[in-house]
């Protein structure tokens, strides 16, 4: 943090944000499974962590919309599309995981003589 006493205060309040929007990145990517969780060193799958720092980066866009410099707007853009993506491309592997499991139970069901009713 020394780094940010060579700076005026609009480039330590700059900085400060990209900090803040970078944090919210990792939890979200640690929340995806697509980064080690540094307290546990495991990779952690946990959609809804995922999903409530793309909420809160989505809601810090919506409450500095057009109060940002350009290239911070583009760094919280371009975090919460890499995040969405990610969340959009890890729900999708969960479904097909669920639907994979739904389709071997019934398989084995069926081969057991087993039918089930609703």
């Amino acid at each position: 943090m020394d780094d940010l006493k060579n700076l005026n205060e609009d480039q330590q309040k700059q900085l400060l944000f990209m900090m803040l929007v970078q944090q919210h990145q990792q939890i979200g990517m640690m929340g995806l499974g697509k980064i080690k969780n540094p307290a546990t060193d495991k990779i952690e799958r946990d959609l809804g962590s995922a999903k409530y720092a793309i909420d809160t980066l989505n809601a810090l866009a919506e409450y500095t919309k057009g109060n940002l410099p350009t290239e911070l707007k583009s760094y919280l853009d371009q975090s919460l599309t890499n995040l969405r993506l990610n969340y959009a491309d890890e729900v999708k592997k969960g479904d097909t995981i669920a639907a994979e499991s739904s389709k071997e139970e019934a398989q084995g069901d069926t081969e057991s003589g087993e039918t089930k009713e609703d």
